[in-house]
C-alpha cells in the first residue's frame, strides 16, 4: 500500500524542494491541497491524520500548530523548521553523527531537520567533544558563508532584481546581535556548554555554504594532533552523504559554493598544529535542508538513504 505524503507549506522554499523530489519516489501518494484549501484549518488537520508522513515547512508556531493537530498516532512528523530541533520527544535528523542518533530517528515520530548552519557547526564539534579531545566548556566560534537562497523566496527575490541595492553585491554579514535562532541548536546538539560567537554571511550567490571553526592546539587535550583530527572524522564520515575528504581546497581557496546542488557534505581539516580551520562544505538547500529531510524519509522508509539525493 502506497505510503501517504504531506508537506503542510508546500509553497515555500523548502516544501517546494521536497515535493520536487517527491514526485520521482514510488510506492508514495502525495496528498494536496487547492491554493484555497492550504492555510484552511480544518483542511490541514484533515490532511495531517490522512499522512503516514507529514512534512513541516513552515514558520516555528505553524509548526508547533500543525503538531498540535495531530490526533493520528501513526502519523510520522519531519519538521524543517527551528521549533522542536531541541525537543527531547524528537528525534534529531543527522543520523551520521552517531548509532543513537541513527536508531532514534529510524523508530521515532516525531522528527526535527537540522538547520543549515547548525549541520555544518555540530558536524564538526560533536565528534570531538565525543571523542573527549575537545572540553565542552570551550569557548568556540565559528564563521558561515552562505547563499542567499536560504533566506527564502523574498531574499531570492531581492537579489534576484536586476535592479537591486548595490549594497547587496558583497558578502553581508548578519546575525550580528548574536541571537540566531540556530544558536540554541548548535550548543544544545554539539554538547557544549557555551553558544560559540557565530558570523554568518550571505553572500550573492544562489546556494552552497562553507562552515569554519578555527581551532587553536591549546584548546585541544595534550598531545592531540592535525592527524588525530582527521583520523576521527574519517572513522566518523565516510557514507555516501557525509564523508571526510583531505586536501580538497581548489587551489589553496575553499568554495563556498563547491556543493551547490547536491546532498552531499564534505568535512575537512586545515591549518597547522598550532592553529587548525575544520570546515564543512555542503549545500544549504540540500544536506543544510530538503535533502536532510529527504534523507529522513528514507531511513523511516527503511529504503536507501540517498534515494532521490544528489550524491557526488
Amino acid at each position: 500500500m502506497a505510503k501517504k505524503i504531506f508537506i503542510d507549506g508546500k509553497a515555500g522554499t523548502t516544501g517546494l524542494r521536497i515535493f520536487e523530489r517527491l514526485e520521482n519516489f514510488k510506492g508514495i501518494e502525495i496528498i494536496t491541497l487547492s491554493e484555497e484549501k492550504r492555510k484552511d484549518l480544518a483542511a490541514r488537520k484533515e490532511a495531517l491524520n490522512s499522512a503516514d508522513i507529514a512534512f513541516l515547512c513552515l514558520p516555528d508556531d505553524a509548526a508547533r500548530e500543525s503538531v498540535s493537530l495531530i490526533e493520528n498516532d501513526n502519523t510520522v512528523v519531519i519538521d524543517t523548521s527551528t521549533a522542536h530541533r531541541t525537543d527531547e520527544a524528537f528525534a534529531y535528523g543527522f543520523p551520521e553523527l552517531s548509532a543513537s542518533h541513527r536508531e532514534k530517528l529510524k523508530n521515532s515520530k516525531r522528527i526535527a531537520v537540522p538547520g543549515c548552519h547548525a549541520s555544518g557547526f555540530i558536524a564538526l564539534v560533536y565528534p570531538l567533544i565525543e571523542a573527549g579531545i575537545l572540553s565542552e566548556t570551550e569557548n568556540l566560534s565559528c564563521f558561515s558563508l552562505t547563499g542567499y537562497s536560504g533566506g527564502g523566496k523574498k531574499m531570492i527575490a531581492e537579489y534576484e532584481d536586476a535592479e537591486r541595492d548595490v549594497l547587496l553585491e558583497a558578502p553581508r554579514q548578519y546575525g550580528i546581535t548574536q541571537q540566531h535562532k540556530h544558536l540554541k541548536e548548535m550548543k544544545a546538539i554539539s554538547g557544549i556548554e557555551n553558544a560559540p560567537v557565530f558570523c554568518p554571511v550571505v553572500a550573492p550567490f544562489y546556494s552552497g555554504m562553507e562552515v569554519t571553526v578555527p581551532i587553536f592546539k591549546s584548546m585541544l587535550k595534550d598531545g592531540t594532533t592535525l592527524d588525530d583530527i582527521k583520523n576521527i572524522y574519517k572513522e566518523k564520515y565516510n557514507g555516501p552523504i557525509v564523508n571526510f575528504k583531505e586536501n580538497n581546497d581548489e587551489a589553496g581557496f575553499i568554495s563556498a559554493n563547491a556543493y551547490s546542488d547536491l546532498d552531499t557534505m564534505e568535512v575537512s581539516v586545515f591549518g597547522n598544529e598550532d592553529r587548525i580551520i575544520l570546515t564543512a562544505r555542503y549545500d544549504n538547500l540540500g544536506k543544510g535542508a530538503s535533502g536532510a529531510a529527504i534523507e529522513c524519509l528514507n531511513i523511516v522508509l527503511n529504503q536507501d538513504e540517498t534515494t532521490g539525493l544528489v550524491i557526488k
